[in-house]
């Protein structure tokens, strides 16, 4: 599960859990953890903790990988950090890529909302990210898709799920993997 801040990867990879029966491992919530351990965290973009949660987060999908479980993963994914930890695993698993998108305008209100609302978002620099939104930059126009050669599906998520959840959820399930629209899935775009 990939897409920039505010595109509801979390949202989708919890559902989408609960629909096949299966882990999410959420790269977020993994660092949330984390910082629950360290009082005095401030967190920053691109701060020392996200190192360490890389490592904990492949780990915790090496070792559901290995056990043969079917498991959703949920991070940014963005191409130059993840591609290099992902291409690792595709000997484990039959990888689906599933990129959330929405409009510019639904998530900067997601990521403005989420932030004064949700009390478990103190690994997140949303502070940032806000400011950014203020002042009319649009940080998460700079997302980089991850380019790894697998079956892919984008899915927007601005209002439901185009498409749907369970098509989604099918598309995962698929042993020969034909994108939600019955054809062959997208083609990863070359990196």
């Amino acid at each position: 599960m990939s897409g920039p801040p505010g595109t509801g990867k979390t949202t989708l990879a919890h559902e989408l859990a609960r629909i096949l029966g299966c882990p999410a491992v959420v790269r977020d919530e993994i660092k949330q953890g984390m910082v629950l351990a360290i009082p005095e965290y401030e967190p920053s973009l691109g701060d020392w903790l996200n190192h360490r949660t890389l490592g904990a987060f492949f780990g915790v999908l090496r070792v559901l990988l290995e056990a043969g479980s079917t498991v959703i993963a949920e991070a940014a994914f963005q191409d130059r950090v993840w591609s290099p930890h992902l291409e690792p695993l595709t000997g484990l698993a039959q990888i689906r890529i599933i990129r959330c998108t929405a409009p510019a305008a639904v998530i900067g209100d997601r990521i403005i909302q989420r932030a004064k609302q949700d009390v478990h978002r103190t690994a997140h620099a949303d502070h940032t990210l806000i400011r950014a939104i203020e002042a009319g930059q649009r940080p998460f126009d700079s997302f980089v898709p991850i380019s790894l050669d697998a079956p892919t599906v984008t899915v927007d998520t601005s209002v439901s799920y185009q498409p749907s959840l369970m098509e989604v959820a099918a598309f995962i399930s698929s042993p020969g993997c034909t994108s939600p629209s019955g054809g062959p899935p997208e083609a990863a775009p070359a990196g």
